[in-house]
């Protein structure tokens, strides 16, 4: 497992004055602030407020529109929406988790017997012993999102990106992918998260960014997710919408 000692800054990812969107329309304003090496924080917020656009912006999938993003260079695993994977892709569970790889070996590079081990281990850790040779197609969603995962722990990054990890799949994967999500903060790694359910979120992530647009609040979750902070965000327009307001360069948000 790489060692994670050479990563010594206190923040994994840094924005300042962050806008970003798609074509013209910027679906997060002026987001400035950072996420501390280390640190495990759900992304929360209404819908269209912006919480997978950011997400795709660390992972540097998209260019901000205005403003900077900086993750230090660092290596880090980005696991998209379930919804935005092709299920009837012809392949095996195995080259799935196997693309995990490609930044050591290339996507054409040739797996060697230790790749073979890893992606065979990182299938025990996520509960899927012996589902190397079955088809895409043929898993559940929880099956199908425990494949992902240990796509993610083949790849080793001290940087983890999940975006929507816990829809549509059962309690029993949702409890065992929490614990994974444990054992990467205590190994040291940063894991951004955008969640739903608020419930979970203040079970098991220490931090939180509430975001509608902007940042409505960024810290500790229980100071986050109180009831003023929730009817602020509620009242969010989305960015699509042509009535929506936008807000101020110096960060500051405005509900409509």
């Amino acid at each position: 497992m790489a060692s994670l000692s050479s990563y010594v800054a206190s923040s994994a990812v840094a924005l300042h004055d962050l806008t970003a969107g798609y074509g013209s329309h910027a679906a997060i304003h002026h987001v400035t602030g950072e996420f501390a090496r280390g640190s495990l924080t759900a992304i929360v917020g209404p819908n269209g407020s912006g919480k997978s656009t950011l997400l795709k912006t660390i992972a540097g999938l998209l260019a901000p529109m205005g403003g900077r993003c900086s993750t230090g260079r660092q290596a880090l695993a980005y696991l998209a929406q379930i919804s935005e994977m092709d299920r009837g892709f012809p392949a095996r569970v195995r080259d799935i988790v196997a693309l995990g790889l490609w930044q050591r070996r290339g996507l054409l590079g040739r797996h060697r017997a230790e790749d073979r081990a890893r992606v065979t281990d990182a299938l025990a850790q996520v509960g899927l012993e012996g589902f190397e040779s079955r088809p895409l197609d043929t898993l559940s969603g929880g099956q199908l999102q425990r494949t992902l995962f240990a796509r993610v722990l083949v790849q080793d990054a001290p940087l983890i990106l999940l975006d929507e990890p816990f829809n549509a799949i059962d309690d029993k994967t949702i409890r065992d992918l929490t614990a994974l999500i444990g054992r990467w903060h205590a190994e040291g790694r940063t894991v951004l998260t955008v969640a739903h359910d608020l419930a979970l979120v203040r079970a098991h992530f220490p931090h939180t960014l509430l975001l509608a647009r902007g940042a409505v609040a960024w810290g500790p979750t229980a100071d986050v997710l109180n009831e003023a902070n929730i009817a602020r965000a509620r009242s969010f327009q989305e960015a699509w919408d042509e009535a929506a307001p936008w807000c101020a360069p110096n960060g500051a948000w405005q509900a409509a």
